[in-house]
């Protein structure tokens, strides 16, 4: 499944598993009365809150999976896709959903669950929310600016607040249990047949309290990106660093056990590059393309930047994300091309020296003339989506 770095979900198995997911959400939301437009509305009316501690659990339980699966190595978050945030057409749809919500009874999903229970009233809503649709699509060429209004990207509220994920969702968590508590109070007072009158008081304080622990520990992860680049920077003395001449000697061999990494942008890949290396910037290094090109440990991986220190710095970010036998090319790809592809300052060096950069300097150069045009490492795309509420 995409986001999963170990591959343990194949691509033929993604349907199957989206389908019995759908079966589950459905169970789910029967279950806890979704189904019935009362119970949805009484969130309204402050009769019953069990459309918010649902949704607040789902969203906190999510949020703390994804945040945790991504400090164990285990998820890609960077391949998780994100809804495109238009700010002034979310305002007005949301105001007509809020008022559909409201006057119906039911959101889409909701409508939907109903109706497969065969609730009159969520076939009706389903159906009108069709029609919407459809009306939606043939009036589109007068709606469409309003539809792109206040667009923002993929912008996450964490970004937006200048915050860490994991704070962000300590934050949540803290409203969350402040939520849970305030609501079921009133839902106490007001309804005098709610189902919160039941709540076994010992075990909610108890899952409250480890909610707060959690969110105290979220609050406080660093970010596994700057995490892993701090901790790389302090092991960049242990990484091998290999010297240009050595290189040069695989290259003319054509090692196959032998996997040159440029680490610089795309932009000066597309230009030149040295014989067979593939493109893989620092940030795709702790991300799963890293994980599937990298693999192999019997495989000598060659990391080279514009300098040493670049590739030093990759190779050692590499290395804390499960690559094996990696190395760094000494003074960069620059360094390589003075060295042996344009040799210059050769008058104080040794004859072998001398012959073999001669002859490395044509070999190579000729290699990378009759090369095709270097192609960077194809980046995993984020599978397009999103709930429709």
């Amino acid at each position: 499944m995409g986001p999963l770095v170990p591959d343990i979900i194949t691509d033929q198995m993604n349907l199957v598993i989206a389908l019995l997911l759908g079966i589950a959400f459905g169970f789910v939301l029967e279950q806890a009365g979704f189904s019935s437009s009362r119970k949805l509305t009484g969130l309204f009316y402050g009769t019953d809150f069990t459309v918010l501690r649902v949704f607040f659990t789902a969203g906190v339980t999510a949020m703390s999976g994804v945040i945790i699966l991504t400090q164990m190595g285990w998820l890609d978050a960077d391949l998780i896709y994100i809804n495109p945030m238009f700010l002034q057409s979310a305002i007005v749809g949301g105001a007509i959903m809020g008022v559909g919500f409201v006057v119906g009874g039911f959101c889409p999903g909701t409508s939907f669950c109903a109706a497969a229970v065969g609730r009159i009233d969520g076939m009706a809503f389903a159906a009108g929310g069709l029609l919407g649709i459809f009306a939606f699509g043939e009036a589109f060429p007068w709606v469409e600016n309003l539809y792109k209004a206040g667009s923002k990207g993929d912008l996450l509220v964490s970004t937006a607040l200048g915050i860490s994920n994991g704070q962000f969702a300590g934050i949540m968590i803290g409203v969350a249990v402040v939520a849970f508590i305030f609501t079921t109070r009133v839902e106490k007072r007001v309804n005098a047949q709610s189902g919160a009158l039941q709540f076994p008081v010992t075990r909610h304080r108890i899952a409250g309290a480890v909610l707060v622990v959690l969110a105290v520990i979220l609050f406080f992860v660093p970010d596994r990106k700057a995490r892993l680049t701090a901790e790389a920077a302090s092991t960049m003395n242990s990484v091998r660093t290999m010297a240009p001449d050595e290189l040069a000697i695989h290259i003319m061999d054509r090692d196959p056990k032998f996997q040159l990494v440029d680490v610089r942008d795309a932009t000066s890949f597309g230009k030149t590059t040295l014989p067979g290396a593939i493109n893989m910037p620092a940030s795709m290094l702790i991300g799963k393309e890293s994980r599937n090109s990298l693999a192999d440990s019997r495989t000598e991986k060659v990391f080279f930047g514009r300098d040493t220190a670049e590739g030093i710095r990759a190779a050692a970010l590499a290395r804390l994300t499960g690559s094996e036998n990696v190395a760094a090319l000494a003074g960069g790809f620059e360094g390589f091309m003075a060295t042996v592809v344009n040799p210059r300052g050769l008058d104080g060096a040794d004859a072998d020296t001398r012959v073999f950069r001669a002859r490395a300097s044509g070999e190579i150069a000729a290699m990378i003339r009759q090369s095709s045009a270097p192609k960077p490492v194809k980046a995993i795309r984020r599978v397009q989506g999103g709930c429709g509420g």
